[in-house]
């Protein structure tokens, strides 16, 4: 049955359907609301209303009966990290081919922010979030008693109770580092960590570097790592002057993230250092400014498409099974690889991790 809808007409009302089903306005509501206790007959004649005036009311109409609204929350700490603005959209594609419709909160690394979203996620008609913490903890999440799916992204919290989509955080900081020491470099500066005790992906960067300098026999000079605020252009550009400004000798750069590396580029450029003849640069995320920066950045790619897609396909699972026992939950990490760019003074490449 086609829609009785003529161009230009405005769209159907909750009465419209009430009149064409011959029910009252009460009833549809009520069938709108999912609630019990509609005669079949009755549930019938407002489907079929619902076809007639509007068929996209009646898909709206049997996601509330079935409990599900088709709706999603993708919450992150910012969207002026270019890295979680690409991972919305990843995740923004990734649902619509499960037919989920996604909206986009942002946190900005504060907890009671974080704890303001899943709360007001419990009274909203989302069927599920998905979820990356940089400020609550498990505790937190236990406390909340959530009564729908949560995805949990990062490296904030492991020890929880429900599917997580984790990065290889160390693993590829220690692959970023291993392409400098490979290209002979020693003097390997690190930006962008955070105070002791901050946990999450700051802490297991700094871990794979140390692992790459340990493994080649690199003694850690702590005057190499580089305390940073937030992960931007400008605190990469200030952390490099400051580095600059210490006067201690080094021919690398890696950057936790490619802002960071992106900042630093632009910092060492204008203090008149060579990129990558005087010192190479790598950084963490390759988006898509990495590709067009002079010079491009060599980065490591984290499986960001892969990421989005597990984050999507686990929270689909979960609402489609409508089950709030979370035993058995899942954890799992996005595959990632080397991307070589100019920055280092290699032909364009990408590299898998070494087995």
């Amino acid at each position: 049955m086609t829609s009785s809808r003529r161009p230009g007409e405005k769209a159907a009302t909750l009465y419209d359907v009430a009149r064409v089903a011959g029910v009252s306005h009460q009833t549809v509501s009520r069938f709108l609301r999912g609630q019990p206790g509609i005669r079949p007959d009755t549930v019938d004649r407002v489907e079929r209303a619902l076809v007639e005036l509007d068929y996209q009311a009646n898909v709206t109409a049997r996601n509330l009966r079935n409990g599900r609204t088709g709706m999603i929350t993708l919450a992150v700490p910012s969207l002026n990290q270019p890295y979680f603005a690409e991972l919305a959209q990843s995740v923004i594609h990734a649902a619509r081919e499960v037919g989920l419709t996604v909206s986009v909160e942002t946190m900005e690394d504060e907890r009671e922010r974080e704890l303001a979203v899943l709360s007001r996620s419990r009274g909203t008609l989302v069927d599920g979030v998905i979820f990356a913490p940089t400020a609550i903890t498990a505790a937190d999440l236990a406390e909340l008693k959530l009564g729908f799916p949560v995805v949990l992204l990062g490296d904030r919290i492991f020890d929880s109770d429900f599917d997580h989509v984790a990065m290889a955080n160390a693993a590829g900081a220690r692959l970023a580092v291993q392409h400098l020491i490979d290209l002979g470099r020693r003097r390997i500066a690190v930006i962008g960590i955070e105070p002791d005790g901050n946990l999450g992906a700051s802490q297991l960067r700094l871990r794979g570097y140390e692992q790459a300098l340990a493994e080649a026999g690199i003694a850690l000079d702590p005057r190499l790592t580089v305390h940073g605020g937030a992960w931007t252009r400008a605190a990469g550009a200030e952390a490099v002057q400051r580095l600059i400004d210490s006067g201690v000798p080094f021919d690398a750069l890696f950057g936790f993230n490619d802002a960071l590396a992106l900042g630093a580029l632009r910092g060492l450029l204008r203090a008149g250092y060579r990129v990558p003849e005087d010192v190479a640069v790598v950084g963490f995320d390759d988006t898509e400014d990495a590709h067009f920066s002079t010079p491009s950045l060599t980065t490591i790619a984290p499986g960001r498409e892969e990421i989005a897609r597990q984050a999507v396909e686990l929270l689909n699972k979960r609402i489609k099974s409508r089950s709030t026992d979370l035993t058995g939950h899942l954890e799992t990490e996005a595959p990632y690889r080397l991307v070589v760019r100019e920055s280092t003074g290699e032909a364009p490449a990408t590299r898998a991790p070494a087995d």
